[in-house]
């Protein structure tokens, strides 16, 4: 095969690849709740709330109970993630019913968290805070609980 006929061949190739890469990431991100989008940050692209603050795990929940452990003190640290009215769980999305049947939005089965100390869009203090918290992430790929911000 001549150079001349080779390059339009990876033209089309690359162009497919792109476009191929693109339509994986928008199907990945075409279920979100209406509450929560995407977010740049120092730690890459994290889930937040439609205002920006990012979403956080707690370890003590346990993963796919879709229970909240998070009370008094700790959900006045760490405010709950409302579920939208009217969401439906759809996967990996879910709710936890919390205590007075408020519906939490879950990720992966992990209820989700605001951090009091999170001042504006894109801030992560939350992340690490005594090993048992994390900044909740697309995908399978988590950042460890202890990894500090």
């Amino acid at each position: 095969m001549s150079p001349k006929k080779t390059l339009p061949a990876l033209a089309i190739g690359a162009v497919l690849a792109l476009t191929v890469g693109f339509a994986a990431h928008a199907a990945m991100h075409a279920n979100l709740p209406k509450a929560i989008r995407l977010q740049a940050t120092k730690l890459g692209q994290v889930y937040a709330t439609s205002s920006g603050m990012t979403v956080y795990e707690f370890k003590k929940d346990v993963p796919h109970s879709h229970k909240s452990t998070c009370y008094g003190e700790c959900a006045t640290l760490w405010p709950p993630v409302a579920a939208p009215a009217g969401f439906k769980s759809m996967k990996p999305w879910g709710i936890a019913v919390r205590k007075g049947s408020e519906k939490q939005l879950t990720y992966q089965g992990y209820p989700l968290y605001t951090w009091i100390k999170d001042k504006q869009p894109g801030d992560v203090t939350g992340q690490g805070v005594k090993g048992v918290w994390r900044v909740a992430k697309p995908g399978k790929t988590q950042i460890s609980w202890t990894a500090k911000s």
